[in-house]
């Protein structure tokens, strides 16, 4: 029996306006953090790097196949992986749909990962995905953006991620860049996310906030350890079970 407060419709619509009230802070401080975003400064791109996609080498300006702003899912595959990351995978499930309609607000969307591009095209293939997906195994894409980590970095201790010291010890770790190229054709990085920041690709955790169980990640060992790559979903009486690969948040 549920022990959830129970009340008339009378009642629940006086605590969903209060409730409501808090939404719309939240979305006018939303709004607000938005366009400090906007307002950041830019960081030329100089350096020349190449990456290997469908059809051959390519550059970072080819990446933004024609449009002036330019997403970066850096996704974790790192070189010899046989699968990519369960985390990263949940969000590039949400990706296909999108893609049409970011097109049409002049964006293009691309993910980027260190494995060598053929790994990368097996992994795609059994997962279904449609979106454009590159190799940066060739250059140094990863490391810059640091969203990869030599052992070195790691044998430290602490590495460079999420704009501080951290104490991951991974190879790879999850991360969305925002670029964009002027019409001369110079390119500027404008904005990167990492660690729970990347939430903004998981429009299941926004759908399942609005339920009364919410995420129901209270107990695991950490967020997101249900999650597991779509096709390798096994149903039990909890529908929660699995483990991630890194997607530490």
């Amino acid at each position: 029996m549920t022990t959830h407060a129970i009340v008339s419709r009378e009642k629940w619509l006086e605590a969903r306006r209060d409730l409501l009230a808090a939404e719309k802070d939240l979305t006018h401080r939303s709004d607000q953090v938005a366009e400090l975003r906007r307002k950041l400064p830019w960081v030329r791109v100089d350096k020349p790097y190449v990456f290997e996609g469908r059809n051959g080498k390519v550059s970072l300006a080819d990446l933004f196949a024609g449009r002036s702003q330019l997403l970066v899912q850096h996704f974790m595959l790192a070189p010899g992986w046989t699968e990519g990351c369960k985390s990263c995978s949940y969000m590039a499930d949400h990706t296909d749909g999108m893609t049409a309609h970011l097109a049409q607000c002049d964006v293009t969307f691309v993910a980027i990962s260190r494995a060598p591009y053929s790994e990368i095209e097996r992994f795609r293939r059994r997962m279904g995905w449609r979106f454009n997906w590159v190799s940066s195994n060739a250059n140094s894409f990863n490391h810059d953006f640091r969203v990869s980590f030599t052992p070195e970095e790691i044998a430290k201790g602490r590495i460079d991620y999420n704009f501080g010291s951290s104490p991951h010890r991974s190879e790879e770790l999850p991360g969305v860049s925002v670029f964009l190229k002027d019409e001369a054709g110079a390119v500027f990085h404008t904005y990167s996310t990492y660690g729970r920041g990347v939430e903004v690709m998981m429009g299941t955790y926004r759908m399942l906030d609005l339920t009364p169980k919410g995420r129901a990640e209270e107990g695991l060992s950490h967020t997101m350890q249900w999650v597991r790559h779509h096709d390798r979903y096994e149903q039990d009486a909890t529908g929660k079970t699995g483990s991630c690969c890194g997607g530490q948040h």
